[in-house]
């Protein structure tokens, strides 16, 4: 335990940083309850995403595999580098309970296919098909970014809202109270001897007192 002084008004300190220190911790789990409940509200979206990955992804696989079957090499081989493309997206930000989490622009990288760069002579619809499905590969992986980071930023928040909460509660808290205690002890110990003290000074003032009266009386 610190070195703590054993006043009232160090009492009355000490009883004034617990109610703190527990309007702290009050507002960290609030605030950690709300973090909780929008981090499971984001985890559905997510989740729906992932779900919507794996199956747009399984799609296009297929599709690639069934051009690379089917339609000539070359060609198929030609189409992929004739698409290939820089990607760029806007992003902002925006604040969460505090928290900066990034915002990516909803803008879709899927194109038609006079957009995509190979000529629609001599390239199968099958192509096209894959081309499409992996675009929309890229517009789902872009979303789910956005996302991911959020998750993570509360994540993030959550645990440290917890360690600050466990700290509150298992050390600061408790500590406190110890010197609280501590503190009311010290002063009741006082007062006791004080008491004690008084009390024999007391009996001693009335043992002159008598002793005064019976010596007045003998003289008399």
């Amino acid at each position: 335990m610190e070195q703590v002084h054993p006043t009232r008004m160090e009492l009355i300190k000490k009883r004034s940083q617990i109610a703190l220190a527990e309007q702290g911790r009050d507002l960290l789990k609030e605030k950690m309850e709300a973090l909780i409940q929008e981090f499971f509200r984001i985890m559905v979206t997510f989740t729906e995403s992932r779900e919507e990955l794996e199956a747009v992804s399984a799609s296009a696989e297929r599709s690639l595999i069934i051009a690379q079957a089917v339609d000539d090499p070359v060609t198929l081989r030609s189409a992929s580098f004739a698409t290939k493309r820089q990607l760029t997206v806007d992003m902002c930000g925006k604040n969460i309970m505090g928290i900066p989490v990034p915002v990516i622009q909803k803008t879709s990288v899927m194109l038609n296919v006079m957009q995509r760069g190979y000529s629609i002579i001599g390239t199968s619809g099958r192509i096209d098909e894959t081309a499409e499905k992996y675009e929309s590969v890229i517009d789902i992986i872009i979303r789910l970014a956005e996302t991911e980071t959020t998750l993570r930023r509360l994540g993030d928040e959550i645990q440290m809202n917890r360690r600050r909460v466990n700290a509150l509660d298992q050390v600061v808290i408790p500590e406190l109270k110890q010197q609280a205690k501590y503190i009311r002890f010290s002063i009741e110990e006082r007062e006791r001897e004080d008491m004690f003290r008084l009390k024999k000074v007391k009996k001693l003032i009335e043992r002159k007192k008598k002793k005064k009266r019976q010596a007045s009386m003998r003289s008399g």
